[in-house]
C-alpha cells in the first residue's frame, strides 16, 4: 500500500489570470506529487464582495503592474496568457457568473472533463489561440441549459462560501490538507511553499517531465 494522498483543493475563477497559472502548475504536478487534486470552480466577485477587496484592474497602478507581470509570467510558466485588449469589457463589465456556473455544471455532470473545459475557457479569455476541449455540442448545450438550475447555482454558491471560510480575499487559493492541518495559500507564486508543506520536491513551474513534452 502506497503513501496516503494529500488532498489539495484549488479554488479558481477564469477571470483570474493568476488562477490559470496556479491551475496549470498543479495540473502538471498532480501526477508527480503524492496529491489528490480537487478543482473547485468559484466566483471571484463573491469573494471580493465578502472580503471587501477590489479587483486590481480598478486600481491604475495595480492594473499596469499586472499587465507587465503577465507578459513575464507568460514565458516563465510557458502558458499562452495575454492581457485582453478589451480588458475592462471582458473582466469588469461582463464578469464570470455564467462561465463559473457552466464549469460548476461540468463538475457535477462531467467531472472528468473539468480540467479541459476550464483550460478552454481560460484560453478564450486570456489567449488568442483557443483550443477545443473535446466536448460534444450536445453535452455543451445540455450543460448550458443547467447553468440556471438551483443545483448549479447552489453548488457555485457553496464552493465560493467554502473559499471564504478558508480565508480567501481573492483567487486563486490552494488549500492543502496535511496531517490533520489545513493550509490556505494565496496566489500562483507560492507553489514552492506548497511543496514544502507536502514534503514534495519543487522543480519549477515547468517540471522536467512536462518540459520534455512542451
Amino acid at each position: 500500500m502506497g503513501p496516503l494522498l494529500h488532498t489539495v483543493e484549488l479554488f479558481y475563477d477564469v477571470l483570474s489570470p493568476y488562477s490559470w497559472l496556479g491551475f496549470e502548475v498543479l495540473c502538471r504536478y498532480q501526477n508527480i506529487w503524492n496529491i489528490n487534486l480537487q478543482l473547485r470552480p468559484s466566483l471571484i466577485g463573491g469573494i471580493m464582495k465578502d472580503s471587501g477587496n477590489k479587483p486590481p484592474g480598478l486600481l491604475p497602478r495595480k492594473g499596469q503592474y499586472m499587465a507587465n507581470d503577465i507578459k513575464l509570467l507568460r514565458h516563465h510558466f510557458q502558458i499562452p496568457i495575454q492581457f485582453p485588449k478589451d480588458f475592462f469589457s471582458v473582466i469588469i463589465e461582463k464578469g464570470s457568473l455564467s462561465a463559473m456556473r457552466f464549469l460548476t455544471a461540468v463538475s457535477l455532470e462531467h467531472p472528468e472533463m473539468l480540467e479541459k473545459v476550464s483550460r478552454e475557457l481560460w484560453m478564450r479569455v486570456w489567449s488568442r489561440a483557443a483550443e477545443k476541449a473535446g466536448m460534444s455540442a450536445e453535452q455543451a448545450q445540455g450543460l448550458l441549459e443547467k447553468i440556471s438550475s438551483p443545483k448549479v447555482k447552489n453548488q457555485l454558491k457553496e464552493t465560493t462560501e467554502a473559499a471564504c471560510r478558508y480565508g480567501a480575499f481573492g483567487l486563486p487559493i490552494t488549500v492543502a490538507h496535511v496531517d490533520g492541518q489545513t493550509h490556505m495559500i494565496f496566489g500562483s507564486d507560492r507553489m514552492e511553499l506548497l511543496a514544502f508543506l507536502l514534503g514534495e520536491k519543487w522543480m519549477g513551474p515547468v517540471p522536467p517531465a512536462v518540459n520534455a513534452r512542451l
